[in-house]
């Protein structure tokens, strides 16, 4: 059943069919600790801006996480209480202004695979937000499942800012659905900043957390889903996902054919039995 969760990816860059397996970036950190992967966002002597290479070893990551099952979730945060001030203003920017339309294109389409890849890994995603988040760092944080805030944290979809659109890395698609239409179109209208109470308010933290608890708080939640039935759980991201574009009676049957897959499953089974004997069900996944 496992094998069902995984997507067979058009998009998929060469040598992902391996899972994790030789991943080395060099421009992110990334671990895994009991099931639960972290990926951190490293260049705090630009409050971890975005560069090409590390938007290429994100789209990369969650690209392999599809093949992954040892990883079950993941925690996406930034280096020294900052999250991310969204693309490099020099390495990016500054090289985009003199870049022709083709390869405009090119970039974001690329950014934009970042986000597809998120949404398309079965592992839940929760992101630890201190400090900025702004811009592609805002998009980032949105693309997750959930989202733990500080309450320096400040948020932003600056992109109008400088000229550009706010429907930038899904924002349009996804912002509304977070925190409802009249407050995504005045967030990506303005490209003002929100305060951590503001965001939480609205529906973008799940939370708000000390900023020295932040990763620990993170952490726990993720290991709570991962402890989980990840079969069920990426079944119910999967479904989160479909169900955004089908009318209620398609969706009433897109359910009723995934939760009868979850009840074929071991862990459904597991679930039963610890119920009954009124005992704590170990998930396997399977």
């Amino acid at each position: 059943m496992t094998q069902w969760t995984r997507q067979m990816n058009p998009t998929a860059l060469p040598g992902d069919e391996g899972g994790l397996e030789g991943f080395r970036p060099a421009h992110l950190d990334w671990s895994v600790e009991d099931g639960v992967g972290t990926v951190t966002l490293r260049r705090p002597h630009r409050k971890n801006a975005l560069t090409f290479e590390s938007y290429g070893e994100l789209r990369e990551l969650f690209t392999r996480l599809s093949s992954a099952p040892e990883v079950r979730a993941v925690v996406l945060t930034g280096a020294e209480g900052e999250f991310s001030s969204g693309g490099d203003v020099f390495e990016i920017i500054g090289r985009l202004v003199q870049t022709d339309m083709p390869g405009l294109l090119r970039f974001t389409r690329m950014t934009t695979e970042v986000v597809r890849q998120m949404r398309r890994c079965p592992q839940p995603l929760v992101a630890a937000v201190d400090g900025v988040c702004a811009g592609a760092g805002a998009a980032l944080a949105l693309a997750c499942d959930l989202r733990v805030g500080t309450p320096r944290a400040r948020v932003g979809f600056l992109f109008t800012r400088v000229g550009l659109a706010g429907c930038d890395m899904g924002a349009c698609a996804l912002l509304p659905r977070v925190v409802g239409m009249g407050r995504a179109a005045e967030l990506l209208y303005t490209g003002r900043m929100m305060d951590a109470q503001e965001a939480e308010r609205w529906g973008f933290f799940n939370r708000v957390v000390p900023p020295e608890e932040l990763l620990e708080r993170a952490r726990s939640l993720a290991r709570e889903l991962a402890a989980g039935p990840a079969f069920a759980v990426s079944m119910t991201k999967r479904m989160l996902l479909q169900e955004w574009a089908m009318g209620v009676d398609e969706a009433l049957e897109a359910e009723a054919q995934a939760q009868a897959i979850c009840m074929a499953t071991q862990d459904f089974d597991r679930g039963y039995r610890a119920f009954a004997t009124r005992s704590k069900p170990e998930f396997r996944g399977d």
